[in-house]
């Protein structure tokens, strides 16, 4: 994030820090910028508070994580921009480039030019107007509510909000900024707005803007089986390259998996080529029989990583589950399950290691069609449209998982299998080559990385495992003991009544109504955050993991 200032423009840009403002609020300006706080894990490295020159109550709350210059910027990005454009650069601030791009094209091409993770706040001060703006996939959230009267609040998070409806005579709804948008607002005298436009600026299955402006050598147009596997090959590593840029220390989530392995071996690769000064850490988490974390051991003594295993215990877990579904903002089951073998290496890094921006495999399994019910897809145009709806997804689920762990430690996340020109390129793909084949899922991914030795080849074709059911045995899953541990905590007459209590989306289980609860304790009367569970299509399933499904079998390299 990084917030800068000119004769006519005011910027607050999140990268992964947090964001925070308030336009026309007629309340007690000391006790709502109190609400600013609630995000201050997204930024331990410098808060400020910014009243707008001029402008009547018009505010600004940021918190900083800085991660390329120590005292201005938290990430450059779009420097093909700064160099395509010419732009006059007055500041080190990364945000510096949204002022010139807006100042010469306008909000919708500045949206679309920008290559990246990233939420936006930009006050245009000659024409009074005010733009919210977020990326593609919504890998870095946002938060908004507009009140009846005009009054609009914008956080990175929505518990930076709550308190400030809470005191609001007339209910006002907050909701997640939709990704891949931007919005218009006329800002009067008095600091009210009134919304004026509300656009789509990219969607995953269009090829970004920005493209012109970040070649990448070697691409062929052509769908010919190796031309494909070499585009794939090539678009991939520029997505990780493109996300080095960093003065603090890089390190990378390691599961054992192969999306996260094939980020870790190119980051290692890459990380030679650039001569960065340290090496590469690897983190996992699990139990000391934990499938996932031998496979990691052996990813990791392939690549060469330093790498750290985090003991997991169903104590310490079961434990973080309340503290987790703050952090969240939901009460999804498979979310909150994943997120606390997440959460807990991500308190391990900050506590423990110098890194501070950590790489993921996240977005794979969506693009690639990686999660087992793909196996019972019924055509490969079903197939290809579940892709794009669990991408467009993706906000709800696994990146505001990613996210907000990552966050909650004051930590960076880099998901380059979320890269726009990545993602773009493979959904371009013919639906039958990106389906599953001979039994396994992924198999046009895993093909363009065979025969290289990046990765172990029992790795390459290991079978899809969820992280939070990987953390375990195969004898017994996670979410077998949180389930045998709110038994006792939830009774029968409370799922009985469950229908009632929870209207939208009841839980159907005591694991899931003890969630419920404990988000409503945080969060009451904003169930709407989550429209549904996430759940497996095509086939019989009554709960979210792989292990419960018919289909599931145990991996063959284990």
């Amino acid at each position: 994030m990084a917030v800068c200032g000119s004769r006519d423009f005011f910027c607050s840009w999140l990268k992964m820090c947090g964001i925070w403002a308030l336009f026309g609020s007629d309340e007690c300006l000391s006790v709502q910028c109190t609400s600013a706080m609630k995000i201050a894990h997204r930024g331990p490295d410098a808060f400020r508070f910014e009243n707008v020159n001029g402008f009547t109550n018009c505010y600004f709350g940021f918190h900083r994580l800085a991660i390329v210059d120590q005292l201005y910027a938290s990430q450059q990005t779009n420097p093909d921009l700064k160099t395509k454009f010419d732009f006059d650069y007055q500041t080190e601030v990364d945000g510096e480039v949204l002022l010139h791009l807006y100042d010469r094209f306008g909000i919708q091409k500045m949206a679309s030019l920008l290559d990246g993770v990233f939420a936006f706040i930009l006050l245009d001060t000659a024409n009074r107007k005010v733009h919210l703006g977020r990326d593609t996939y919504g890998v870095r959230p946002l938060f908004k509510f507009l009140a009846d009267n005009g009054f609009l609040a914008v956080c990175s998070e929505a518990k930076g909000l709550v308190e400030i409806t809470h005191s609001m005579e007339t209910a006002t709804s907050i909701v997640p900024f939709l990704p891949g948008h931007f919005e218009v607002f006329d800002l009067k005298l008095n600091g009210k707005v009134q919304s004026v436009q509300l656009e789509q600026f990219h969607c995953c299955t269009r090829e970004p803007e920005h493209a012109l402006y970040n070649m990448v050598e070697g691409l062929s147009s052509d769908f010919g089986e190796e031309t494909v596997k070499r585009n794939i090959r090539s678009l991939f590593e520029n997505a990780v390259r493109k996300r080095l840029m960093a003065h603090r220390r890089i390190g990378c989530l390691l599961s054992g998996g192969l999306d996260s392995s094939l980020v870790a071996a190119i980051l290692l690769k890459l990380s030679k080529e650039e001569k960065l000064p340290y090496s590469i850490q690897t983190f996992s988490i699990g139990s000391e029989d934990s499938p996932d974390v031998m496979a990691a051991k052996k990813v990791a003594a392939h690549i060469g990583s330093e790498h750290h295993e985090v003991q997991f215990t169903t104590e310490e877990g079961v434990k973080a589950v309340e503290e987790v579904i703050f952090h969240l903002e939901t009460y999804d089951i498979t979310t909150v399950r994943a997120s606390v073998g997440m959460y807990l290496v991500m308190k391990y890094i900050r506590e423990k290691t110098d890194s501070v921006v950590i790489f993921s495999g996240e977005g794979s399994d969506e693009l690639t069609q990686g999660y087992l019910y793909f196996h019972k897809a019924p055509s490969a145009k079903a197939g290809a449209e579940e892709s794009v709806r669990l991408l467009k997804e993706l906000y709800l689920f696994d990146v505001l998982r990613a996210d907000r762990t990552t966050a909650a430690h004051g930590l960076e996340l880099r998901v380059p299998f979320l890269d726009h020109r990545f993602t773009a390129y493979y959904l371009s793909l013919p639906e039958e080559m990106r389906t599953p084949k001979d039994g396994v899922e992924k198999h046009l991914l895993r093909d363009s990385f065979k025969s290289l030795n990046l990765i172990p080849d029992e790795i390459l074709w290991r079978r899809k495992e969820a992280f939070s059911d990987g953390m375990m045995s195969e004898k017994k899953s996670w979410y077998t003991y949180l389930q045998e541990h709110l038994d006792s905590v939830v009774n029968n007459s409370q799922m009985e009544k469950a229908k009632q209590t929870f209207p939208h989306n009841p839980p159907r289980t005591k694991e899931a109504y003890y969630y419920r609860q404990v988000f409503e304790k945080f969060f009451p009367g904003h169930a709407q955050w989550l429209p549904h569970y996430w759940m497996p299509r095509w086939i019989s399933a009554t709960d979210p993991s792989a292990r419960t499904l018919s289909i599931y079998k145990p991996d063959k390299h284990q």
